[in-house]
Order: structure tokens, then sequence, then C-alpha cells
């Protein structure tokens, strides 16, 4: 039943970040952000477990990570799927997360 539950709040979590568009000004930028991320997560050595496991929000953290203001952490699931995590970069201001090498 958790697994239900945090597949559901993945999902919505995704569907929100996926509602957001992007102008044509901020799809570059937010598209570096994203690069940005991916070479965070490369750099960390964690890339590879990320893309197979998700990407525990602890973890999110001590890489410096923060939630945005108005984001509820304890609605999300402890672990957030690389998809999530890369369209949350690419949401531009409309992030759940702030990440610091965007």
């Amino acid at each position: 039943m958790n697994r239900i539950a945090s597949a559901a709040a993945v999902t919505a979590a995704a569907a929100v970040l996926l509602v957001v568009p992007a102008g044509p000004a901020n799809a570059a930028q937010d598209t570096r952000c994203m690069q940005a991320g991916i070479a965070a997560l490369k750099d960390a050595g964690a890339f590879s477990q990320v893309a197979r496991s998700g990407l525990p929000i602890a973890t999110a953290v001590a890489l410096g990570v923060t939630p945005r203001a108005g984001t509820d952490v304890s609605a999300l699931p402890d672990t957030l799927s690389l998809s999530v995590i890369l369209a949350d970069h690419r949401a531009g201001d409309q992030s759940l997360f702030i990440y610091p090498w965007c």
C-alpha cells in the first residue's frame, strides 16, 4: 500500500512539473540547469545509482539542494526517480527544489 502511495505522489509531482510551460527564453536556461544537475550527480559518483534506483531527498540535500518555499517535502516520496528530478530541473522558478548549480 505504501508503495502505491509513493508511486501516486511521484506521478502527481511529475504531472505538476510537466504542466508548467517554460518559455523559449527559459527553455535553454532550464536545459542548462538539467545538464548541470546530471554533471553534479556524475561528480558525486551517484548518476548510475540514481538512474537505477532514484535519488533519496536526504542525498539531494547533502549535495546542497534545498526545498523551494512552499514545497511540502513530506508529501513527496523519500526517493525521487531520475525522470522527476530532471523534470524539476527544467521547471525553472516553478521547481520544487533550488539547485545550487543552476
